[in-house]
């Protein structure tokens, strides 16, 4: 069979990155959660004082320092998850905090962040072989991806899953302002000027909402059989 770029993109919680992450695994393909790279950024910016006391996102530092911001993967551990490294340190788990998930769409909105980061999205997928997710995978990073994915659910239901996750990883949190959360990410990806969340004319939408995880599976991998045997 032929290798592919698949890109698959969505809304937040919709499970893209779980079922992408499954994928490659299943068929032996390189692995990258773009919104991840979106996410260190964004701890980046947090660290170093570049989120004022108001929620306000100081733009121009955040540029200035793109040059220092170093975000790539390291292989899949002992817990089958690839983690995510910012400079060289695994962050996997606090770019997954609910401070992080809050100012993630204020910092992925700036057009010098986004290119910078498709940039390397785009090196990743030279040899292609690799399976994608994000918000503007098949539309802006891999346009003539020759397979692309659009995940969708209800706005509730996606927030029920994101709350069960942070539970699940002991993380504190509480349903209502996960649920604001998705709202307001949801209005910010898909208004913003730079590359906004869209459907590519040419993916296949799949609505999730009442589907169990191995439905969605097996879903995709046969979505994948037919384009790769394709000729």
């Amino acid at each position: 069979m032929r290798k592919l770029v698949i890109a698959i993109d969505g809304f937040s919680s919709s499970g893209k990155s779980t079922m992408a992450r499954a994928l490659a695994k299943e068929i032996g393909y390189i692995y990258v959660d773009s919104g991840a790279m979106y996410r260190a950024v964004t701890l980046y910016a947090l660290r170093n004082g570049m989120v004022m006391p108001d929620g306000s996102l100081d733009t121009q530092a955040l540029v200035a320092a793109l040059p220092n911001v170093n975000v790539s993967f390291a292989p899949a551990g002992a817990d089958g998850v690839q983690h995510t490294l910012l400079n060289g340190e695994d962050v996997e788990k606090e770019i997954r905090e609910m401070r992080v998930s809050e100012m993630v769409s204020p910092v992925a909105v700036i057009p010098e962040v986004r290119h910078r980061l498709v940039a390397l999205q785009q090196e990743f997928g030279r040899e292609k072989g690799i399976v994608m997710d994000g918000r503007d995978i098949g539309t802006t990073v891999f346009p003539r991806a020759e397979m692309k994915v659009f995940v969708n659910a209800s706005a509730e239901e996606r927030a029920r899953r994101r709350f069960k996750e942070l539970q699940d990883k002991g993380v504190k949190a509480d349903y209502d302002e996960v649920y604001a959360n998705i709202c307001e990410r949801d209005h910010i990806d898909s208004t913003r000027k730079e590359s906004p969340l869209r459907k590519a004319e040419d993916a296949v939408e799949l609505d999730n909402d009442n589907m169990t995880p191995a439905e969605q599976m097996k879903w995709l991998h046969d979505l994948y059989i037919k384009i790769a045997s394709a000729e």
